[in-house]
């Protein structure tokens, strides 16, 4: 790392030589003519002053003016040697280092496969740490030796209020393990698709049936090619600002709320002013270490930062993605404008944090119903620093932050993936953003406990509205919805490394989402994080290893009162289900209802202010669950919280139909939650508990549609056995 004289001189040779087929691509900051124009934004000296970084921090500082230029000196500040191609033990080293094999650890999907070939093949893949799911081990670990397994609102409790354990470990062992090639199979069942995202309302685009023409029957309206959805017009349904109530003044409450910002001085249009006026030093286990703190345990004193403080990283990090985005993608235009203007800019933002972020911001632990509302400025000056990873003690799971998300953007500098280098095309597009012009709005971060769930098997409450589409996306057409983030129980999952899927996708292109990774801690069975206010940055298309950024995004949804964009975000974890028969179980029922009610409902708010819920294949995919059980479990706690539901099944047109007709065939006989509730338990004492194969001979919505038209009601004449399903109102 510190002989830097070689990369340097190799780098002002490639980004100086004739544009390569690799480097057709202009930058996110880039404008017409490759930079920016004079008078949009105000460009620093080159002298940065002196300021504290804490452990494993990237800011170098130097003590003279200098003109920021592509050359030796520039290239020094800002970049590190790439590593040689290691040998199969260095890779082992590296992979168990990037696995993290300890209790808390974050898990990784695949391990890293090395790429010798890093500066000419882009396309080569690097591990995939996409959202990691939560499985039904960790459960019964956490309810057999948790100590939160003794309070009212854990696992335990919960599931002794209305069902008995027994047989779980029975269901265990006669449940045979699906193969390795099973399972791959079942992950790559569900399609994931993804369009690229356009303005807020637009309409809804005309597909090709993705059915088999020649099966499709002439009678069934659904089999048309023109379906996209099913249900109430989306138009009928309820979104934020229109549907929302007033809110209560903005202030700090004890325990429960924390405010960064002079509300006194907050005005449409204007940048926030910071509260306190002064920092207030905090280094304590509740509160976020930043690395202005006068207390940091590696305070720099020369240029030699990384070196003075990075002594057991120093081996370990690997800058190859970062080094092939400045110089394999970007133009030579583009990449003298993010060395001599965007990087400058960002290290006065970071810098900035003591004069931004005076309040100590506390930890979102585990079991805490509490809120952080700051700045969007003061968002961007936390990423600034994360994205020269300058938070100390949070470059290791070994730390006190070990059930924490990681949060310096190290891991992303790593390999030579080309998902990494649109990921930073993506972020590198924020931070040009916000240094053009700062955004002036809010953002609130909501830890949230479920005190007290529902009694599912009694209640009287019936579905709601549903409208449920093969098109589309959460963000472009779920815009003023509750819209749902499928998460991993560490949010943002692999955001900062390799993972690229729905929540990944959302963390980038609402890069203000990636701030919480600072300071929430892994969430419980119980719990949720609600994140209202984030705008989106960026446009883009396809989903995991198709995933491109395409351009910059104009964010016009509306601000509340509070100056937030209306865009609320719930982060809700699944389990992760190593074979098709486990989530039928009671306690795992009991469980996935209860995570999505936290997060749906809202007590003390008026339902009529409650806008819809936009999700879609929650918990599906690498979790292993079953898309038609999910949508129903997501359609029961929507109804119980009072929320109508916008389903997005991602160009899954079969799915569309058999959840809309399941919602049709319970809507139209008044089926309460309590009575789907007591069908999905007859379903797994009928044909789950005693099944001895990998998937049962009857499915869930067969079963439903079996027991509910062979059961009349004195109450309704027309209930017979004989009574058939027809599914109304298509589209």
């Amino acid at each position: 790392m510190a002989d830097l004289e070689p990369l340097a001189k190799r780098l002002k040779v490639e980004i100086n030589s004739p544009t390569s087929p690799s480097s057709s691509h202009h930058g996110p900051f880039q404008s017409k003519d490759g930079v920016k124009q004079a008078g949009q934004y105000v460009k620093p000296e080159a002298k940065v002053e002196k300021s504290k970084t804490g452990e494993g921090g990237l800011l170098q500082r130097s003590g003279r003016k200098q003109q920021l230029k592509i050359s030796t000196s520039t290239l020094d500040r800002w970049l590190v040697k790439p590593s040689k191609c290691p040998k199969t033990a260095e890779v082992q080293q590296t992979q168990q280092y990037v696995e993290m094999p300890d209790d808390d650890a974050f898990p990784s999907t695949s391990t890293q496969s090395p790429d010798c070939q890093i500066i000419d093949n882009l396309s080569v893949s690097d591990t995939d740490e996409d959202t990691q799911p939560l499985t039904p081990q960790d459960l019964v670990q956490e309810i057999s030796s948790s100590p939160d397994s003794q309070d009212s609102g854990s696992i335990e409790n919960l599931q002794t209020q209305s069902r008995s354990d027994e047989g779980f470990e029975k269901l265990k062992s006669e449940t045979p393990s699906a193969s390795s090639a099973d399972s791959v199979k079942q992950r790559t069942k569900i399609t994931h698709f993804f369009a690229t995202t356009s303005a807020p309302g637009s309409q809804v685009r005309s597909r090709q049936s993705v059915k088999d023409p020649g099966k499709q029957d002439p009678e069934d309206p659904t089999s048309s090619a023109d379906v996209t959805w099913l249900g109430t017009p989306i138009s009928e349904l309820k979104r934020m600002p229109k549907c929302g109530g007033p809110l209560p003044p903005l202030k700090n409450a004890r325990n429960r709320d924390t405010v960064m910002i002079r509300t006194d001085l907050l005005r449409s249009g204007k940048v926030p002013v910071p509260h306190p006026t002064e920092f207030r030093d905090t280094w304590d286990d509740a509160h976020v270490k930043m690395p202005c703190s006068s207390r940091n345990l590696f305070p720099v004193v020369d240029e030699n930062a990384i070196l003075k403080y990075n002594a057991s990283h120093a081996k370990k990090w690997d800058f190859t993605a970062l080094h092939l985005y400045c110089v394999k993608v970007l133009e030579p235009d583009a990449a003298e404008h993010l060395f001599d203007s965007l990087l400058p800019d960002m290290v006065q933002l970071a810098l900035r944090a003591s004069e931004l972020c005076t309040k100590p911001i506390p930890l979102l632990k585990r079991g805490m119903n509490h809120s952080i509302t700051m700045s969007q400025e003061q968002v961007a000056c936390l990423l600034a620093n994360a994205f020269f990873c300058t938070f100390p003690r949070r470059n290791s799971r070994r730390s006190e932050y070990s059930n924490y998300p990681d949060i310096n953007f190290f891991r992303l500098f790593e390999g030579s993936s080309s998902r990494k280098i649109e990921k930073l095309k993506t972020l590198m597009c924020y931070f040009n953003s916000v240094t053009e012009q700062m955004p002036t709005g809010l953002v609130t971060f909501t830890r949230k406990k479920l005190e007290q769930p529902p009694d599912w098997e009694s209640s009287q409450t019936l579905l709601t509205r549903l409208h449920i589409t093969c098109e589309g996306t959460i963000e472009e057409n779920g815009y003023g919805m509750l819209q749902v983030d499928f998460a991993n129980r560490f949010v943002g999952g692999g955001v900062t490394s390799s993972g690229l899927v729905q929540e990944e996708i959302r963390f980038l292109i609402n890069p203000e989402l990636i701030v919480s990774r600072l300071f929430t801690e892994a969430l419980g069975h119980d719990e949720c994080l609600i994140v209202t206010g984030t705008q989106q940055y960026s446009k883009y298309s396809g989903y995991a290893q198709t995933y491109k950024w395409i351009d910059s995004h104009q964010d016009t949804i509306p601000r509340d009162a509070w100056q937030r964009r209306c865009t609320e975000i719930v982060a809700i974890d699944a389990l992760q289900f190593r074979n098709f028969l486990e989530q039928f179980h009671p306690l795992r029922l009991d469980r996935e209802l209860n995570k999505a009610y936290c997060g749906f409902a809202r007590p003390g708010e008026e339902r009529e202010n409650l806008a819809a819920v936009a999700t879609g294949n929650w918990g599906c995919g690498v979790f292993g669950g079953d898309t038609r059980l999910k949508a129903l479990l997501q359609m029961l706690a929507a109804a119980e919280a009072g929320r109508d539901v916008v389903y997005f099944t991602f160009g899954d047109s079969q799915l569309m139909t058999d959840v809309y007709d399941m919602h049709s065939f319970l809507t139209q006989r008044s089926i309460s939650v309590g009575e789907v509730y007591d069908l999905l338990g007859q379903y797994y004492n009928s044909e789950i508990r005693s099944c001895a194969a990998r998937r049962p001979d009857v499915s869930l919505y067969s079963f439903i549609y079996k027991q509910v038209d062979s059961s009349p009601t004195s109450d309704d004449p027309d209930s017979s056995p004989a009574r058939r399903h027809v599914p109304a109102d298509r589209h």
